[in-house]
C-alpha cells in the first residue's frame, strides 16, 4: 500500500473526497491531518532524531517490568 500527501485547492476538495468516498476502506483510507495527527508526527520525528543520534536510552524487557512493578505497587496503596 502506498500513502501520497496531496494539497487541494478548497474549490475542488468537496468533489474530491466524493470520489475518494467511492473506494472501499481496504482500498482508500482517508488520513486527516488535524492537530493530533501534527503532534503526533512532531513527537515521533523527534523520538526518531533522538535515536538516530545516538542520544536515545533503551532499557531491556526485565528493567521494563521492574519498572512497571515498582508503579503499580506504588498505586495499589
Amino acid at each position: 500500500m502506498h500513502t501520497i500527501r496531496l494539497k487541494i485547492s478548497d474549490k475542488v476538495y468537496d468533489k474530491f473526497i466524493r470520489l475518494l468516498n467511492r473506494f472501499t476502506k481496504d482500498e482508500v483510507e482517508i488520513i486527516s491531518e488535524d492537530e493530533k495527527f501534527k503532534k503526533n508526527q512532531e513527537y515521533l520525528e523527534q523520538e526518531l532524531e533522538e535515536i538516530q543520534s545516538g542520544k536515545a536510552t533503551f532499557h531491556s524487557q526485565e528493567e521494563l517490568e521492574k519498572r512497571l512493578d515498582k508503579v503499580i505497587r506504588k498505586h495499589e496503596d
